[in-house]
């Protein structure tokens, strides 16, 4: 189903596409059925029953049970069907594969958006991709709420500061797509825009070749914690250790000082290093200082990406043949969980580096 079977509608070029398309149409067809015999309705019963003497009394009318259980069951029904179907819409939208075949961050900034690819590629403004496979976008802001938004796709999400938010698709045509920000993000919000370029596998491929910038994410994020940060002095073991282990510390559980527990994820890393003292992991002291204004947010992305990298996670390749270029770095680096946990948040990059506790 990707054809442009409703009217006025942008194209669908993802595999989700016809599903906001379907349920949009169903929302359609139930308002016009009931809209016009309710209004049809007010004119008949309007003239019906219109005064016709000055002071006649009206009659009587009593209530039908029958008629108010049956116009009560059906909304009900309908009702249902319509929150049903946009739950599992939004399910589908809103809940990233676990293996998607390419991982992107995206770092919303008034008034452009900058990606990486997992494979190091940077673009701005632009977002090349293969047809067929499983795209997941990390995304996160460096000053106002955006939103981003591919209208082709039927996707959109809020670019939130100081969290990360996810969004994924799986485009099924190739071509020219164009992005927006879709949330109002000051002075030059319009021109908040840009492209999603869907291309067959070999052109992708090809286009990666000839698109090879410098260093990962992973790898921008072992060079901060290792050198500019100074991280590993804290977490890379030994007797001098001073902060927890980070290897295999993702995914897991940890207990804080005076009660409670988080689960060590992207946002939970992201807030340990911002706020290293928020929540404190037991066996440790609070003495790691906060490295907020000190770090930007591509490399907060940087850095989670290579602290999830010491526990096996890694972005995906960026084309079937590729591999992913993030994890090697990492392997032998010790590291350790920090003493923050502000641990919800639904996203994937943030950094979790230097714990002194």
């Amino acid at each position: 189903m990707q054809t442009n079977w409703v009217p006025l509608f942008p194209d669908q070029a993802s595999t989700f596409a016809w599903q906001v398309d379907l349920l949009y149409a169903y929302l359609i067809i139930v308002s016009i059925a009931f809209t016009i015999p309710i209004v049809a309705a007010i004119f008949f019963f309007g003239l019906k029953y219109r005064e016709r003497e000055k002071y006649a009394t009206p009659e009587e009318m009593h209530g039908s049970i029958t008629l108010e259980t049956v116009w009560s069951i059906i909304p009900f029904v309908i009702s249902m069907t319509i929150f049903l179907g946009g739950a599992y819409v939004y399910y589908n939208q809103y809940t990233p594969p676990k293996d998607p075949a390419l991982e992107v961050y995206v770092v919303g900034k008034q008034w452009m958006w900058k990606l990486q690819h997992s494979t190091g590629q940077r673009e701005i403004n632009e977002l090349h991709v293969p047809v067929g496979k499983k795209v997941k976008l990390t995304m996160t802001t460096e000053d106002v709420l955006h939103d981003f938004s591919v209208p082709a796709f039927r996707t959109k999400a809020d670019v939130i500061p100081g969290r990360y938010t996810y969004l994924w698709f799986e485009a099924t045509k190739p071509g020219k797509y164009h992005l927006y920000c879709a949330e109002y993000c000051g002075l030059n919000h319009s021109g908040m825009g840009g492209w999603v370029y869907v291309m067959e596998q070999r052109d992708f491929d090809n286009w990666l070749s000839g698109n090879v910038s410098g260093q990962t994410p992973v790898e921008q994020g072992r060079d901060l914690f290792e050198n500019k940060l100074g991280c590993a002095s804290c977490h890379a073991g030994g007797p001098q250790q001073r902060g927890a282990k980070l290897e295999g510390i993702y995914g897991k559980e940890v207990k804080f000082v005076g009660g409670g527990t988080a689960t060590v994820n992207d946002e939970y890393i992201r807030n340990s290093i911002l706020n290293p003292s928020g929540q404190v992991v037991e066996g440790f002291q609070p003495i790691m200082p906060t490295f907020k204004g000190q770090v930007t947010e591509e490399q907060l992305v940087s850095l989670v990406a290579y602290i999830k990298s010491l526990s096996g996670v890694t972005g995906s390749a960026s084309s079937a043949g590729s591999t992913p270029t993030a994890s090697n770095s990492a392997a032998n680096t010790t590291t350790a969980s920090h003493g923050n946990a502000n641990t919800q948040a639904s996203n994937p990059n943030a950094p979790a580096a230097n714990s002194n506790r």
